[in-house]
């Protein structure tokens, strides 16, 4: 599927507002309403919509604690990697897991309601787990910018 000018603006106001209605979306596209939710569904069945979500409030929900995790593994084979992820996937207070090139193999996202539980999950679950070679990790201070998607904003590549 080719995107044009009208699935971009689609897909950005969408990624603003994904609680937006399909009559609110056709208006700012431009278009009628019965295309433009056609148009959605497509992005949708293609792909480049992977789902809608809440953003919530951590902190508010007693989750005061993000650590980011650098993980090393014995093995990089492709088998070990994908073990690893797959051990990952079961880990709910991971949000995010990154492979990475270089020194270390994962970064983790992790989501904790405070440091003792971090700990009792770090120590039970990410250091003993099979292939890990290493753990180091930050905990963050404060955010100061957490945009999901895309920059839509960015000059169009010619």
């Amino acid at each position: 599927m080719k995107l044009d000018e009208i699935d971009r603006k689609i897909l950005r106001l969408l990624q603003e507002n994904g609680r937006m209605t399909n009559v609110d979306l056709s208006r700012q596209v431009g278009i009628s309403a019965p295309p433009c939710l056609r148009r959605v569904r497509a992005l949708e069945e293609n792909g480049y919509i992977q789902g809608y979500h809440a953003r919530l409030n951590a902190a508010e929900l007693g989750f005061g604690l993000t650590v980011f995790a650098m993980v090393g593994l014995h093995s990089q084979a492709e088998a070990d990697l994908k073990a690893f992820e797959e051990l990952v996937r079961g880990w709910p207070m991971v949000r995010e897991c990154h492979m990475l090139n270089g020194e270390i193999d994962f970064m983790l996202k992790i989501v904790a309601r405070d440091l003792n539980e971090f700990q009792t999950f770090l120590t039970s679950q990410v250091t003993p787990a099979p292939n890990v070679a290493s753990v180091k990790t930050a905990l963050t201070i404060r955010s100061a910018k957490n945009e999901p998607g895309v920059p839509f904003g960015l000059p169009e590549k010619r």
